[in-house]
């Protein structure tokens, strides 16, 4: 049993500074592309698609979307708002920033549900509790400033990327602290 502990655990570790390496090459490449209408509508599209495939390989390692039904749904739920955002992009980038926010308010809501049911097993979830909770009052701001009269860009997305990556990695970091510490107890 210690040794699939073990492998999940460098699975998760593993995992975490994946997402959080996939979150800084993003931010780089909305910075870079900007004020390219067409490259930030793919980076926008590809963001929320990412966060389904990433949420469907984890759950699938860790027992299946039967087995993580915070998972599954928040599955469900990226691909859905990847949907959206493909819609939102004809619309405006106001329509653009509020479904980024529903979805930031669902998937960080969902994550916060996931991170308290595996603490138990791995520890180190602490920080993605935080995460959750930070995402869900991330999606209320980005819904009020879609509300706003100044008109949104890609840019007003990075922060929430950014926490999201900063989270990520301390959660990669806490978990080989804690394997090391183990390893060496």
């Amino acid at each position: 049993m210690q040794n699939q502990s073990s492998t999940q655990s460098n699975w998760l570790r593993s995992y975490y500074f994946g997402r959080a390496i996939f979150s800084i090459a993003w931010i780089a490449a909305a910075i870079l592309f900007s004020g390219q209408s067409h490259l930030t509508a793919l980076l926008l599209v590809i963001y929320p698609a990412w966060d389904a495939l990433a949420n469907l390989v984890d759950a699938r390692f860790n027992g299946g979307l039967k087995a993580n039904s915070s998972q599954a749904l928040n599955v469900v739920v990226s691909t859905i708002t990847t949907l959206a955002v493909i819609v939102a992009i004809s619309n405006s980038t106001y329509a653009v920033l509020a479904v980024f926010g529903v979805w930031a308010i669902l998937s960080g809501l969902l994550q916060l549900y996931t991170a308290v049911r595996r603490w138990r097993h791995y520890g180190a979830q602490w920080v993605m509790i935080l995460s959750g909770a930070q995402s869900a009052l991330a999606g209320g701001f980005m819904i009020s400033r879609s509300l706003g009269s100044a008109a949104p860009t890609i840019l007003d997305i990075t922060p929430y990327v950014g926490f999201g990556a900063f989270y990520f990695l301390l959660s990669a970091i806490w978990l080989v602290v804690a394997a090391y510490r183990n390893a060496n107890a």
